[in-house]
């Protein structure tokens, strides 16, 4: 017989340093993101020291316990009755079973509660289908951790030069400049970045501007200049062919299929 989905969800909050009380274990399959602060995540084979922006995945019945240090928030799910294709995915983050540790880079660490909090706003709603949101809404999640978890920290030094690319979509890709901030040679740098990304830096910059682009087309009225500037192109003909040698259309055409769809 299978148990009926659960999720309880929540943010806690704290000024102050705080400990759980001891060791302590539960039959739900617990999700924690640090959103903000420091603190310390601890089971029976380690104690790992968390920065904002690492969650800790922790499967059922393993005794562990968590600390803040100072002003600290957590975003915790704990899930209960789990559908098949969210243990799945889970099931392709936890390594055998153990908790499992990882981190998201400051931008991913900001959409991740973004997409949090719109998931309590919707929990805390009067809806038609409550299980079937919950598992929507809860599956959303889970595969926005599996694309963007970053476990070792080259990793995630590389995931913040590309955040830097993102929030710099004006800007050249300076392969030197990052690299020297990253610690790394221009080889070693974009040998890494490709390894993680299946793309060079460049490619990358280039995929975010069209993602930023279709974003703004499909959902602002904003001038056509005005996106071109804001993506990095000064030319306003110099945007509009490089949008047309992509999408086969040009944006303004592209706009009025996005609206006429």
């Amino acid at each position: 017989m299978n148990t009926e989905f659960r999720i309880r969800s929540f943010i806690g909050t704290a000024d102050v340093d705080w400990q759980d009380p001891g060791l302590h274990q539960h039959p739900t399959f617990e999700i924690s993101v640090l959103l903000e602060g420091r603190g310390v995540f601890e089971w029976s084979q380690g104690k790992h020291l968390l920065e904002a922006g690492h969650v800790v995945l922790i499967p059922s019945r393993i005794p562990h316990l968590f600390e803040g240090f100072g002003r600290n928030r957590y975003g915790v799910i704990h899930l209960e009755g789990i559908p098949s294709q969210i243990t799945e995915l889970l099931n392709m983050l936890v390594s055998e079973g153990t908790p499992t540790l990882f981190a998201l880079s400051r931008l991913d660490k900001e959409r991740f509660e973004r997409l949090f909090r719109e998931w309590q706003r919707i929990k805390s709603s009067q809806l038609k289908e409550p299980t079937r949101n919950y598992i929507s809404w809860t599956e959303v999640m889970v595969l926005f951790l599996l694309e963007h978890s970053q476990k070792d920290q080259q990793s995630l030094t590389i995931a913040k030069a590309a955040d830097y690319i993102r929030e710099n979509l004006h800007e050249g890709v300076q392969i030197s400049g990052m690299a020297a901030l990253a610690g790394f040679s221009e080889t070693g740098f974009r040998r890494l970045f490709e390894q993680i990304y299946h793309m060079s830096p460049k490619k990358y910059q280039q995929q975010c501007r069209m993602t930023e682009a279709k974003w703004l087309l499909s959902s602002s009225d904003k001038e056509m200049m005005e996106i071109a500037s804001q993506i990095g192109f000064t030319r306003l003909h110099s945007f509009s062919q490089w949008f047309k040698s992509a999408e086969g259309v040009s944006p303004t055409e592209w706009r009025k299929m996005q609206k006429r769809g």
